[in-house]
């Protein structure tokens, strides 16, 4: 009875911490090949220089993510919130960034070749103007959440 007793009270204190928000994480330098990250709040983790190819991003909120020289191959960012993340250096090729916000996003000589861009908000994000012009070529749709157009917020002519 004394086991049991000790399993509730265990269970009570711990599952409400089950739902907190993972913050601040560090996943620098780790390899995490096709792993599930949908849906989930990662603010200010850091994924610097980690292989993270066809890893799945949708949905989540990464406000303020580092993602410094990782290698983002194919990885789903449909609908993640990416404001005031860093992907300098990056390799985002084959990545889908459909409808994903990148407001303030700092994305110099990332790596785009493949990308899916559609619906995606590139507000105030610091892209190289030849990365940029590239982007414009395949740019198209209007984010759902913002209201903007990704041709518009990359100044395209």
């Amino acid at each position: 009875m004394k086991g049991f007793i000790k399993l509730v009270i265990t269970t009570m204190i711990l599952l409400p911490l089950l739902t907190l928000p993972v913050l601040g994480v560090d996943y620098n330098k780790v390899t995490l090949i096709g792993h599930d990250f949908s849906g989930q709040d990662l603010r200010d983790a850091s994924f610097d220089l980690a292989s993270l190819r066809e890893s799945d991003f949708s949905h989540a909120n990464l406000t303020g993510v580092r993602f410094f020289s990782a290698n983002l191959e194919a990885v789903n960012f449909e609908g993640a919130n990416l404001t005031d993340a860093t992907l300098d250096s990056a390799r985002l090729n084959d990545a889908n960034l459909k409808d994903a916000i990148l407001v303030g996003a700092f994305l110099s000589n990332a790596k785009f070749s493949g990308v899916n861009i559609e619906g995606a908000d590139f507000t105030d994000a610091l892209i190289l103007p030849y990365e940029q012009k590239y982007l414009c070529k395949i740019a198209k749709g209007t984010n759902p959440v913002t209201g903007r157009n990704t041709r518009e917020t990359l100044f395209c002519p």
